[in-house]
């Protein structure tokens, strides 16, 4: 004969509150269930593709701004090339011609 430990007891205690609970049910209870869970599964997907599309739409933004910004260093930085070119600067480089100043020294 087999000892049953406590764990063991509380174990099939569980289990039989749940099939108790289960068979309690009638069978329109449980399909008003499982339509309830699958519409809560749908809402679920339809909340985690929205918050896909925000965050996309925020990276997008982000990817801009550095872009613009980057444009705006490129020109900054070939002005001042332009200007060190005309002044004759060793290693600068006309963005003009793409030639560099050579060293005279």
């Amino acid at each position: 004969m087999r000892t049953r430990t406590p764990a063991r007891t509380l174990a099939i205690a569980a289990a039989s509150v749940l099939a108790l609970g289960a068979a309690a049910c009638t069978q329109a209870e449980q399909n008003k269930a499982e339509v309830n869970a699958e519409a809560a599964g749908d809402k679920a997907a339809d909340v985690a593709a929205q918050t896909g599309e925000v965050i996309e739409s925020g990276a997008m933004k982000a990817a801009q701004a550095v872009e613009s910004g980057a444009g705006k260093v490129a020109d900054k930085l070939e002005d001042n090339q332009a200007e060190a070119a005309a002044e004759g600067r060793a290693g600068a480089v006309n963005p003009a011609t793409d030639t560099r100043v050579p060293d005279t020294n």
